[in-house]
């Protein structure tokens, strides 16, 4: 990521002498061990070609310092891998969703299908009966099989690894303006190779590019 960032720049300059200086630097951060489980049959999880095509959205549990829990609902669009929204705070039901997804949907639309795993926040009537408004599907994943969420998952693993373990928070205000701030830059600053060296805010301008037509003669 920091030789894309480098590049993006306009630096010329060899991959394997950035990864010397980084690990002389000492900049790897740790990564949480996970245990191994045997591997099942893996459907392939297939990339939508249009932003609001498809969202996944998760919670992630953080702590204050006082003590206090933090859950922060996060919300990707699978097709340009864009942090729609990370919104911390110490409790979040089911109705307060369907708040911040209204919120959304004013700025930024609603997608045709949210996939989520079987938590009550999602599952629940106050859920069901915004998707039945909205004609929005939902999508839920099998139990136990997060990898049918890969998208959420692995955002959610660079959320923990690179901001919530990287920050003691002070108060939960404090929290939403370190987490909003590491958001903003995930999406305009960090070139991803699954993008082809682009940001997600740079990949989602390209996808909107490539979609529209120009009809000959048609001057707009």
């Amino acid at each position: 990521m920091i030789y894309l960032k480098v590049r993006q720049q306009g630096r010329l300059v060899n991959h394997k002498r950035i990864e010397r200086l980084y690990a002389e630097a000492q900049l790897q951060v740790r990564r949480r061990t996970r245990k191994k489980v045997p591997m099942g049959e893996r459907q392939p999880l297939v990339r939508p070609e249009a932003a609001n095509d498809v969202w996944s959205m998760d919670f992630v549990f953080d702590r204050s310092a006082e003590g206090r829990a933090i859950k922060c609902l996060t919300i990707v669009d699978d097709a340009t891998h864009e942090s729609v929204a990370i919104v911390p705070e110490r409790a979040i039901s089911g109705q307060h969703v369907t708040r911040i997804l209204d919120h959304l949907a004013a700025t930024r639309g609603l997608p045709q299908v949210i996939r989520t795993d079987n938590g009550n926040e999602f599952c629940g009537r106050a859920m069901l009966m915004w998707a039945h408004a909205h004609t929005v599907t939902l999508r839920l994943i099998e139990p136990g099989k997060p990898n049918q969420n890969a998208y959420i998952e692995s955002f959610n693993g660079r959320l923990r690894d690179e901001c919530l373990n990287e920050h003691w928070f002070l108060t939960l205000a404090h929290a939403q303006a370190i987490i909003e701030a590491w958001r903003r830059e995930y999406n305009e600053e960090r070139p991803k190779k699954a993008l082809g060296g682009l940001t997600p805010a740079a990949y989602a301008r390209h996808l909107v590019r490539k979609s529209v037509t120009v009809t000959p003669g048609l001057q707009i």
